[in-house]
């Protein structure tokens, strides 16, 4: 064989002549050829197997280039053909390469057959797979039969046959085969033709779906052949990244790879290239890529699920890419580190390295907790929750980390709070401290052990040795000052004088040169050094032969100071002994003992630390619970549910204050959100419904004593809400609730003990069984009479109480009942226990017998058969009692007359006495006409409806045209109408006529109200002033009569009264006289809006709450007095602030409300008189501004705030008038507004606060505006400073000058005719205004309202009513619509 095959990079290559040599395909076939040829192909095939490939090769090559119009039975033999052909030499050459005898022609022979066979499969497996995509995207959208007959065209099974090709690429190149190349060097042309068609495989749609899994598979493989053997590595880097950047899809699939190559073929290489690939892109790159970018940051984030360990080395050329712009990148970033972190940085056996990395790591994650992207943030959180459920946070991080999530809950990116309250559960879930503790609990524990480790300090420093300064440590210090006197002693003359007093100490006494040493030693330690070295000096020529002075014998610097250092520390072999000879011996036991102590103080230094890390992480757990409790009444679902979830994990994990959610979470069972109300049953459902136990019973007390823990302490709303859950469970008959209210009953009769308000707890749960099924209580309703209400029912009036709202769940009232009402006759046990305790309790002064009593009054009037007989005879019996107390302390002995704080005493308690009856007397007045309105009403109806069923069963129609006219009226609604009209009216005469009649008990109880009401000088006594007029607000709902004749009475006391609860309870009842009696109430309103401004809390806390039912409700007009609303918004009391905010955010819900108000609400907040800051006023417009959104109702706005400028007196009102106006989102019609009012403002505009904030509205308006419409503003801007600077005179007459002299100039000045209409100036240049053009509004003409005065409320005076004249007149009638009602 004398050609070479050479890979050519296109098919036609192949047919021009190259290079000597080489092969070119000579015949290139018709496509009416190719199928003789192919069977050609296939005898030679049989006969000299792979090698026949190059004879036949042109026939392959000849269905290449015809393939898209050659029948498809052709390019499948021709597939078949050819990867039989790769299959025999995968089969052959593995006996020839071992062999290793190859001759040169032969090894050229397989050479040559290798690449021709790999060649034309790779160009054919390209085209096919070509086709499949087209013929893929051509039959997408047919139908049925039609598209599986179009999808028939093509190759059959191509997704079987893929595999096969794979398959035999594995199989042939799994073979060392490169021996076959020269030095064994594959050349580039054949690795890129396997790669690229494996890339081009890669590149259809759907190889990452889970049916492509095994092809998938196969390509990886092939491509980590190539990687590993044929040098591919490189090449693999630049197509990775080529693909990322044009197949968004492909990033899992592209992580697979490499994570395979990485670790199945140990080509770890490849990881750090592509990194250093992704990490070099700039900034620019990224941003021109566009979805290469999500690719690239997909791809990262999958690679790190796979192989975490490999990619460490390379992190930091990724860290790069923290500080750029892309967050998508950020966020893979940062999930690579999460992984690494969790899957490799983890555990307690780092080492020092490795827990370098990691801190660095976390650091890096904990800057991104406050990304600028919101994504970015929201996905560092849940990467940190990653983390923590992996128990991967070291400990000492855990606060810091805790504090910057809690700090995200307030994040204005919801994903951002979902994913802080998703860590904050993780945190909770996997803390190592002990969160039942809150942060009180663990203060003491704290400051006990930090004392007791301070005592151990102090005790440890007296213990421990002083410190020894040694002889060289001090030469050492004085060395510079004794080199310096060195030299100066060595200097000619300066040692005559010293000579001179050492000769003469000399002659009083002999030295030796020991002695002599050791006092240089002395004046070194006593510093001083001129002697010492002199002495030294003189001490060589003393003592010549002795060895102290040996080394001066030649005098010089050096040797002096050595000599001088020798005296003072002594020879070095002898400072070992001399300390050892000094040192005091240390016994081998106290050392042993000093080890322990500081044993025992590091430990005690560990648990300080761990109490510490614990207080913190308990505050950090306690502001979260907070703040989520909070978000449980967010509008947006998701949130929601997410704080739902917290609250349930965080109770599972029994921290402290988590009962607090859990009860607050409750009333979101009423949620309109279906979602919302699933979330909380469910979370109920999983905390006290499904308890867990090993048997029925256990279940069952476990429950119980759940759900009692729940109802400790929880208001009369809590109740109601935790009815709607458990009355959904006991509404399923199941061996668990049988068993749960047995042992209710157990704790309630008794026979198991229990405490007080677990005891109440059950009687209010057997009440929420009864509303399902009312057997539960009624066939035990003697025993709930003996119990709590028997001859004990004195000891505990709540129990009692409780019990009456567990029976008043058996009556009607709590359901839909058609039937005859269930009623209990007058003489039942159950009523006289209840005459009894109440007629007893009106003597005695307990706190809790008022509300025992009303809840005793509401059952008789829900049970007993004929209730007001019942109540009036208990009116009387109370009444006697009373008397017969008054008459007992009117007659005193000696001894009280004596001692005059008995006679206080009783007076007292004839006044809780007296302040009892009153209380009865309303409630059973109140009861009596709510007994008349609803149930002999309803019972009227019933009775009606009846014989009106039986009237028409037994009498038909007489004849047809008396049919035909009952049935026009009872179509006209005549019939049913007009028969409850009748009852109606029969009500309402016997609640004016009856009810207080001279013959009835409650008329006698009438004027002692008033009297008690109108003479609180005489009556003082707070409970009987509180009970009088509750009791008299409740007698005014009996009749319009009684309502007129004693309004001013109740409103006086609600003026007057010193007492907080009694304006509190008078608010009350005036709200609901105002639901009742509309047009009485209605000229007082008024003074229902002054409690708005109460000086006590409590009062404007109620004032709030019933004008915002009024007005939500539509049952009282909205004027000008919800200024006193507004002003609560600024109410130093965030509860009260919170109401006032809801109100408005109601009121905005209906049309208009509040752009009507504004200019009302402006005037009176601004009125000097009220003297409100300008602060606040600023703050309380914003609010309301911010509720309009309509570019008409700006517009209008606009101009009445202008032309209020007209009526405004002082500076004040000015600058509040035009900082209102800088509130509004001014438009552009609004802005011609604006200019159309100059003159209503242009005179003010020299004061700062007018003319500041109409410069920031063309501000803003410049900001934004067009070219056009910005020039108009900038005119404007300069018209206002103009004014602001010179004065309104001063530039009017420029202008009028500048206008003079254009019409002299002209001569074409025409005079306007002043018009009363306005003119519209849209599309045209406004005309200058002049004064004469704008009228100022005229003062009104209506009547002026009186005002309202009270006469004082002085203890001598016994009548403190208002007068005829005071009280306000009915002028308009309130019509009321009727409305559905709103659920809350």
């Amino acid at each position: 064989m004398s050609w070479d095959f050479i890979v050519p990079v296109c098919l036609d290559d192949l047919v021009k002549s190259g290079a000597v040599n080489q092969y070119v395909v000579q015949d290139v076939l018709s496509a009416k050829q190719l199928p003789s040829h192919i069977n050609s192909f296939k005898a030679g095939l049989r006969s000299q197997g792979p090698l026949c490939i190059l004879e036949h090769f042109d026939t392959a090559y000849s269905v290449l280039k015809h393939c898209r119009t050659v029948d498809v039975a052709v390019k499948e033999d021709a597939l078949e053909l050819l990867i039989q052909v790769v299959r025999g030499l995968s089969v052959s050459l593995p006996t020839l390469l071992l062999s290793g005898s190859l001759s040169a022609m032969d090894r050229k022979q397989q050479l040559n057959t290798v690449k021709m066979s790999v060649f034309l499969l790779c160009k054919l497996t390209e085209t096919l797979e070509s086709d499949s995509y087209r013929e893929t995207i051509v039959t997408a959208p047919s139908k049925g039969r039609k598209k599986d007959k179009a999808a028939g065209k093509g190759l059959l099974q191509w997704d079987s046959e893929r595999e096969k090709v794979l398959q035999c690429f594995t199989q042939l190149l799994q073979l060392d085969i490169r021996t076959l190349w020269s030095l064994s060097l594959v050349e580039e042309e054949f690795v890129s033709c396997v790669t690229c068609c494996c890339y081009k495989l890669l590149e259809n749609p759907t190889i990452s779906h889970v049916k492509s899994k095994s092809t998938r598979d196969a390509i990886i493989h092939v491509l980590g052949i190539m990687v590993k053997k044929y040098n591919h590595m490189l090449g693999a880097c630049v197509k990775v990244i080529q693909l990322l950047q044009h197949f968004e899809q492909l990033a899992s699939v592209c992580a697979q790879a490499v994570a395979a190559w990485s670790s199945e073929y140990g080509v770890k290489a490849i990881v750090g290239e592509i990194m250093r690939e992704i990490g070099q892109k700039s900034s620019e790159e990224l941003a021109r890529e566009g979805s290469g970018v999500k690719a690239f940051s997909s791809f990262l984030s999958d690679l790190s699920t796979l192989v975490p360990e490999t990619m460490i080395p390379n992190i930091s050329v990724l860290l790069t890419h923290l500080e750029g712009e892309s967050p998508s990148l950020r966020v893979a970033v940062c999930e690579v580190l999460g992984e690494v972190l969790v899957r490799v940085l983890s555990g307690d056996k780092l080492g020092d390295s490795a827990r370098a990395s990691r801190d660095r790591f976390l650091d890096t994650l904990q800057e991104h907790i406050h990304d600028a992207h919101s994504h970015v943030r929201a996905r560092v959180i849940q990467v940190y929750a990653r983390i923590v459920n992996s128990k991967a946070l070291p400990l000492c991080r855990y606060t810091e980390v805790m504090e910057l999530t809690v700090g995200r809950l307030g994040d204005k990116s919801v994903h951002v709070c979902k994913s802080a309250i998703q860590l904050l559960a993780a945190f909770i879930a996997h803390n190592p401290y002990s969160c039942k503790l809150s942060s009180l609990d663990l203060k003491k524990p704290l400051e006990k052990e930090m004392a007791k480790l301070k005592e151990m300090r102090d005790a440890q420093k007296e213990q421990m040795p002083v410190a020894v300064i040694t002889a060289a440590d001090l030469w050492d210090a004085m060395k510079p000052e004794v080199e310096m006197t060195v030299k100066s002693q060595l200097e000619p003359g300066s040692e005559e004088e010293e000579d001179e007093k050492e000769e003469q100490t000399e002659g009083k006494e002999e030295r030796s040169d020991r002695n002599t040493a050791l006092q240089i030693a002395q004046l070194l330690r006593e510093s001083k050094y001129r002697k010492a070295v002199g002495l030294c000096m003189r001490a060589h020529s003393l003592f010549p032969e002795s060895s102290f002075f040996s080394d001066l014998a030649d005098l010089n610097a050096e040797t002096l100071i050595n000599t001088l250092a020798t005296l003072f520390k002594g020879p070095e072999q002898e400072t070992p002994e001399a300390m050892s000879s000094d040192a005091p011996p240390t016994p081998q036991k106290e050392g042993g003992g000093n080890e322990g102590g500081e044993s025992e103080l590091k430990k005690q230094e560990m648990l300080v630390q761990y109490l510490k890390d614990t207080e913190s992480f308990a505050l950090q757990v306690e502001r979260a619970i907070a703040v989520i409790n909070n978000m449980l009444y967010w509008k947006t679902t998701t949130v929601v549910q997410e704080a739902v979830q917290f609250c349930v994990t965080a109770f599972e994990f029994s921290v402290a204050d988590s009962v607090c959610g859990v009860r607050k979470m409750l009333p979101l069972v009423w949620s309109t959100d279906v979602t919302i109300k699933d979330a909380v049953i469910q979370a109920y459902r999983r905390l006290y419904l499904n308890p867990p136990g090993d048997n029925t019973r256990a279940k069952a007390q476990t429950l119980v004593d759940n759900l009692s823990d729940l109802m400790i302490d929880v208001s009369l709303g809590t109740v109601q809400c935790l009815e709607e859950i458990v009355q959904e469970f006991f509404s399923s008959e199941s061996a668990l609730q049988t068993s749960v209210v047995q042992v209710l009953w157990e704790r309630v009769s008794g026979k198991r003990e229990t405490k007080a308000l677990h005891g109440r707890a059950a009687v209010l749960l057997l009440g929420m069984a009864a509303r399902a099924e009312r057997e539960v209580v009624l066939s035990n309703l003697d025993t709930l009479c003996s119990v709590a209400l028997g001859e004990k029912v004195a000891e505990d009036y709540l129990l009692a109480r409780d019990t009456l709202i567990t029976i008043a769940n058996i009556t009607d009232h709590v359901r839909q009942s058609k039937g005859v009402p269930f009623r209990l006759p007058v003489d039942h046990h159950l009523f006289s226990c209840l005459s009894q305790a109440i007629a007893d309790g009106v003597v005695q002064s307990d706190p809790h017998w008022q509300t025992f009593m009303e809840q005793a009054v509401r059952l008789i009037y829900f049970l007993a058969e004929s209730p007001d007989q019942l109540c009036s005879r208990l009116l009387q019996r109370s009444a006697h009692l009373l008397l017969e107390q008054i008459t007992e302390c009117g007659e005193p002995n000696q001894s009280q007359l004596q001692e005059g704080r008995s006679q206080g005493s009783e007076e007292q308690a004839n006044c809780v006495s007296l302040a009892q009856v009153l209380s009865l007397c309303g409630a059973v007045a109140f009861w009596q006409v709510s007994h008349l309105e609803r149930s002999v009403s309803s019972e009227l109806r019933r009775r009606r409806g009846e014989k009106e069923e039986k009237e028409e069963n037994e009498k038909a129609p007489a004849n047809k045209k008396e049919a035909n006219d009952s049935c026009v009226e009872e179509e006209l609604g005549l019939v049913g109408a007009s028969a409850e009209d009748t009852e109606v009216e029969f009500i309402r005469k016997i609640c004016e006529t009856e009810l207080l009649a001279d013959g009835n008990m409650l008329s006698a109880f009438l004027p002692l109200l008033v009297k008690v009401c109108s003479s609180p000088g005489k009556y003082s006594h707070p409970q009987l002033t509180t009970a009088a007029c509750l009791a008299l607000s409740q007698y005014m709902m009996i009749s319009p009569a009684v309502c007129k004749d004693n309004i001013r009475l109740l409103f006086t006391v609600l003026e007057k009264s010193p007492l907080p609860v009694v304006r509190a309870n008078t608010i009350v009842a005036l709200g609901d006289l105002t639901v009742r009696f509309p047009n009485i109430l209605e000229p007082w309103t008024p003074n229902l809006y002054a409690r708005l401004s109460d000086e006590n809390a409590s009062v404007r806390l109620t004032a709030i709450m019933v004008l915002t039912q009024l007005v939500l409700k539509d049952v009282m007009k909205v004027k000008g007095q919800v200024s006193e609303v507004a002003v609560l918004l600024l109410d130093p009391e965030p509860h009260i602030a919170s109401l006032a905010l809801n109100f408005f955010n109601e009121l905005s819900a209906k049309d208009n409300a509040i752009y009507n108000l504004l200019p009302d609400i402006i005037s009176r907040l601004s009125d000097p008189e009220r003297g409100m800051k300008e602060e606040d006023f600023n703050t309380i417009m914003k609010q309301l501004f911010s509720y309009i959104t309509k570019e008409r109702q700006t517009e209008s706005l606009v101009e009445k705030l202008c032309q209020r400028f007209r009526t405004a007196k002082t500076e004040r009102q000015w600058a509040d008038l035009a900082v209102s106006l800088s509130l509004l989102s001014v438009c552009e019609r609004g802005f011609k507004k604006l200019q159309e009012c100059w003159d209503c403002y242009s005179d003010k505009l020299t004061e700062p606060g007018v003319y500041q904030p109409l410069l920031s509205i063309a501000a803003k308006l410049r900001r934004r505006a067009k070219s056009q419409f910005k020039a108009q503003v900038e005119d404007y801007e300069k018209r206002l400073t103009a004014v602001h600077t010179k004065g309104l005179e001063n530039v009017e007459s420029e202008e009028r000058e500048q206008q003079m002299g254009d019409t002299q100039s002209q001569n074409m000045q025409t005079p306007q005719p002043h018009k009363s209409v306005r003119k519209t100036t849209r599309g045209r240049c406004k005309p200058k205004l002049n004064d004469s053009d704008l009228v100022t509004p005229r003062k009104s003409c209506s009547r002026p309202k009186h005002a309202i005065t009270f006469t004082s409320d002085e203890e001598e005076e016994e009548d403190a009513v208002m007068t005829e004249s005071e009280t306000p007149k009915v002028t308009t009638p309130i019509t009321r619509t009727r409305r559905t009602r709103l659920r809350h």
